[in-house]
């Protein structure tokens, strides 16, 4: 068995059993349902017998009329049945949806790490989907057992080997049906591969068109994305001929199972072990059985996507949380910053004090250890040794929430959401938040005067429908619309020209003038309106001091920001 194969059997039966009373509406609507269809050949069996054979014209129109009743009762119950299984499946995946983007975006992390979020993403849609499927299969698969135990009680009646004949040559017609089957699965998997290769490949040109169209590479692209397109569309051919192929030899089969029902059911009749209502009675109860039996292939199928979809599930659910949630609060935060013996990834005991409304650079030489020293500002992680304290008290005895109010950690790589750039602005901004001096500050006021409908015009997701200096002022401006009494920055000025840099840089000082900013950085634009540096190198502090004077006495410092 495999780690998550139990926490992914919890999942599924907590999703379905979320929804019993749809499940259970459904399953009896559906019982009815089936038994409404194994009655039908019954009834016009009697029909006949009574109208066609016994010339009786009022029992005739008796049966017609039963069934009449017959065909509404079991239209009104697959009407409702199929509303209730539908409404249970959606509402299951969609209680799962919510909980998997809870755990996703929960303070606490884990779940994203070592997935990528289109795997995620695939996670809450399809996999969601999936598991709530599980509770339309449940549905179907009892609705089509009883119509299996009502036609082979029927059948039996009329006649024992009439009746053993459909029942073992109805699996035996579906076995052979799922044996032709498989040379399709396998064209049709190879299909499925090619084509998702084949939408991989166009998302990745569309996603770096503006690259290709820079470098001049645009005939090859569409050279390359031609030559997997055929290629998709050779394995599609293939997978209809074999499904052609697949449903033509099942017709036949089918055809010939049901001419030898005739003939075994017509040799009865002119015997006179049964009647000719009977006969037809048989030959419509032969096929319809291949209805509810068809339908378990369908639900052993959708069952196990459930159970793999459920098991994946699982596994971002109960991922280990990167961090401890606390409850500590802090009354004032006046943004007193200390790192004591600090160690953790490439940091080794790191020692490093900043004073309430402090500027200050950290310079790396090595973009390991500013991604670790990131991560623990931002709480991504706890150190292994020593401690991140703020205003004194350590980071891992705040509440998450509370830390990220109070200390805002904006990296570099800060995406953009779908709306309008004054959304995406003031996205994490309270009522009185200085978001005209953000957008000043950053310049972001150049990029509003350069767009169509100024801060109102509409950015695409993730932001591709600005640059990337555009999209790293927007971003800033976000930061800065934050008001955060600590803010940390990453590299936000790597995207744009040189002048506009220095404007940043001032724009940001003034802005951030009496609060505590730490600026993760190797501009020296940046940089040069700092109150003073901190070079890391090997992951401990090698030298501190202002800009100018580092420049001029610390090669190490100097190659870092230079070179």
């Amino acid at each position: 068995m495999r780690k998550a194969d139990l926490p992914g059997r919890n999942v599924l039966w907590r999703a379905v059993g979320g929804q019993r009373r749809d499940v259970v509406l459904g399953a009896v609507l559906g019982m009815g349902h089936q038994t409404g269809e194994a009655l039908v050949p019954l009834v016009i069996g009697l029909a006949i017998e009574r109208g066609v054979v016994d010339g009786d014209a009022q029992g005739l129109l008796l049966w017609l009329a039963v069934l009449a009743l017959v065909y509404v009762g079991l239209s009104f119950s697959f009407r409702f049945a199929a509303r209730a299984g539908e409404r249970a499946s959606v509402t299951a995946a969609h209680h799962l949806r919510t909980e998997l983007v809870e755990r996703v975006l929960a303070p606490e992390g884990g779940a994203a790490d070592g997935r990528l979020p289109g795997e995620l993403a695939n996670t809450a849609t399809e996999d969601a989907k999936r598991v709530g499927a599980v509770a339309m299969a449940l549905i179907v698969g009892i609705a089509g057992a009883t119509g299996l135990a009502v036609g082979a009680v029927v059948l039996l009646r009329m006649s024992l080997p009439l009746g053993l004949l459909v029942l073992l040559g109805t699996p035996l017609l579906l076995w052979l049906g799922h044996l032709l089957s498989k040379p399709l699965e396998r064209r049709s998997e190879t299909e499925q591969e090619r084509a998702a290769r084949a939408s991989g490949v166009a998302a990745d040109l569309v996603a770096g068109l503006r690259v290709l169209k820079g470098i001049g590479a645009e005939p090859a692209a569409v050279a390359r994305y031609r030559r997997i397109s055929q290629d998709s569309l050779t394995a599609t051919l293939r997978a209809a001929r074999a499904e052609a192929w697949q449903s033509g030899v099942v017709t036949m089969l089918t055809g010939a199972f049901l001419a030898l029902v005739a003939l075994v059911g017509g040799r009865l009749a002119a015997r006179g072990d049964i009647s000719l209502g009977e006969l037809v009675s048989a030959v419509a109860l032969a096929l319809f059985l291949i209805g509810p039996l068809s339908e378990f292939s369908w639900v052993n199928a959708e069952l196990a996507q459930g159970r793999a979809s459920a098991a994946r599930i699982a596994d971002v659910l109960a991922a280990e949380r990167a961090v401890t949630p606390n409850d500590g609060v802090l009354t004032r935060v006046e943004g007193r910053l200390r790192l004591r013996g600090l160690s953790y990834g490439p940091l080794r005991e790191l020692e490093l004090d900043i004073a309430p409304g402090e500027t200050v650079g950290v310079v790396t030489t090595d973009p390991a250890d500013a991604a670790a020293l990131l991560h623990l500002l931002a709480r991504h992680a706890d150190p292994d040794e020593g401690a991140v304290e703020l205003d004194g008290t350590e980071l891992t005895e705040l509440g998450l929430s509370e830390l990220r109010a109070a200390l805002l950690v904006a990296e570099h790589d800060a995406d953009l959401f779908e709306g309008s750039l004054r959304d995406n602005v003031t996205a994490a901004a309270g009522p009185d938040a200085p978001v005209a001096a953000a957008i000043t500050a950053s310049g972001t006021d150049e990029v509003v005067r350069t767009l169509p409908d100024g801060a109102d015009t509409a950015v695409t997701a993730r932001g591709r429908s600005l640059s990337g200096g555009q999209r790293q002022r927007v971003a800033l401006a976000r930061a800065l619309a934050a008001d955060a009494p600590v803010l940390v920055l990453h590299e936000p000025a790597t995207a744009v020209d040189a002048v506009t840099e220095v404007r940043m840089a001032a724009g940001l000082r003034e802005l951030r003038g009496g609060r505590t900013t730490v600026l993760v950085t190797n501009s020296p634009a940046l940089l040069a309106v700092t109150d003073r540096v901190v070079l890391l190198d090997r992951g401990s502090v090698a030298a501190a001091d202002v800009h100018e004077r580092l420049v001029h006495r610390h090669g190490a410092y100097r190659t870092a920001v230079l070179a």
